[in-house]
């Protein structure tokens, strides 16, 4: 500790012992705790500056102690019988190190939240990080607002099996199920089961947001009134195995011509494939050969074979001369600035579609982009 800091710490330390006023000493606590914190102490410094922490603990003035809990609530100086002591006070005291303290362990904290506080658990569960074990115990036993609070923070670890319990204990609160919602991680099975509960602005955010399985994507379009609008070109582009997301379709009879001209023309071309295979019982890379490097007859011949309607034709093959004339001016085909492109490019040929996909792509073109897009596009 330097000696101007040194000086400095004995000058509060003597206003603490003199001050007869609540404030006074109050005063003297925090600019003596912030000086203690902000020093670059050694082992004895700090040693020295823990044991006049213990005595602030002690001290009768409600103001004192809370003057050292809201100065030290992040700081590690803070001794753990300390901060175990504080968090034992009133809640004035207690819940700014509850909430921010890093000396508590996993232990201290679910001591915590089984005592039961409501104020308490919920600054237990806005913390800065919030581990596995933790989390899982306010899953479990956390009041609602507490539970609402874990849920809502990114930085709580939330095991799959603590989820599943939050949504079997507040299925019927729309806040707690809102939360969870718009957490940025989901597990699949948790995403389906909050697809049934939520309200529809909800679920829209859910299966635009998180990937559903496919039972679930084909459910909610064909049952739109009722459910959330489910864009299928969308669900299928992220789907981990688009070939299995294909097949769904087509056992339920919804993988048709429509379906897979809205998917090229929006640059999917993996979907198109995977869609033209299954309709012709093909494998994929077979199907690829002839859509790509099977010369000007292999698109039909597997067109054909798919029994896709032949007037409609002439709108996939220039989506997927329109494609290749993208991808081979060195485009990413994977970014949405290609697929924003091949839309456009799509739609100034003036393709012979049908009014509902016509309509459909042309509510897509006027989505706005991503970010990302939109600064790329205006570099180009």
């Amino acid at each position: 500790m330097t000696a101007y800091r040194a000086r400095l710490t004995e000058t509060d330390i003597q206003r603490l012992i003199k001050a007869t006023e609540d404030d006074d000493r109050a005063e003297a606590a925090y600019k003596l705790c912030r000086s203690m914190d902000r020093a670059d102490l050694d082992e004895r410094d700090r040693e020295a500056a823990q044991k006049i922490l213990r005595l602030l603990a002690n001290d009768a003035a409600e103001l004192v102690r809370r003057a050292m809990a809201v100065t030290l609530k992040a700081s590690d100086l803070l001794p753990i019988d300390v901060a175990r002591r504080l968090a034992a006070d009133i809640d004035s005291i207690a819940l700014p190190v509850i909430s921010a303290s890093p000396v508590f362990s996993d232990e201290d904290l679910i001591e915590i939240v089984r005592a039961g506080s409501p104020v308490r658990q919920v600054a237990v569960a806005g913390r800065p990080r919030v581990s596995r074990d933790v989390a899982g115990v306010l899953a479990d036993v956390g009041c609602e607002q507490a539970v609402r609070m874990l849920a809502a923070n990114d930085n709580a670890d939330l095991s799959e099996q603590a989820l599943g319990v939050i949504v079997d204990r507040f299925a019927a609160s729309p806040e707690v199920v809102t939360a969870v919602a718009y957490r940025q991680v989901l597990p699949l099975h948790v995403t389906e089961r909050l697809i049934a509960l939520a309200s529809e602005t909800v679920r829209e955010h859910l299966v635009a947001r998180h990937a559903v399985a496919p039972e679930t994507a084909i459910r909610l379009a064909q049952y739109a009134r009722e459910r959330a609008t489910v864009d299928l070109v969308d669900q299928a582009a992220s789907s981990a195995d688009i070939g299995a997301f294909m097949a769904q379709l087509n056992l339920r009879k919804s993988l048709n011509a429509s379906l897979l001209l809205r998917a090229l023309a929006r640059g999917q071309m993996t979907m198109f494939e995977h869609g033209l295979a299954e309709l012709a019982n093909t494998p994929h890379q077979r199907a690829w050969l002839m859509i790509h490097d099977a010369g000007p007859l292999g698109l039909k011949a597997i067109y054909d074979r798919a029994g896709l309607p032949p007037r409609l034709f002439q709108a996939f093959r220039a989506g997927v001369d329109t494609w290749r004339a993208l991808s081979s001016e060195g485009a990413d085909t994977s970014s949405d600035l290609f697929r924003q492109r091949m839309l456009e490019r799509f739609l100034t040929q003036r393709p012979n579609v049908l009014r509902e996909d016509l309509a459909y792509l042309m509510e897509r073109l006027d989505q706005p982009q991503s970010r990302g897009s939109a600064a790329a596009a205006s570099a180009a």
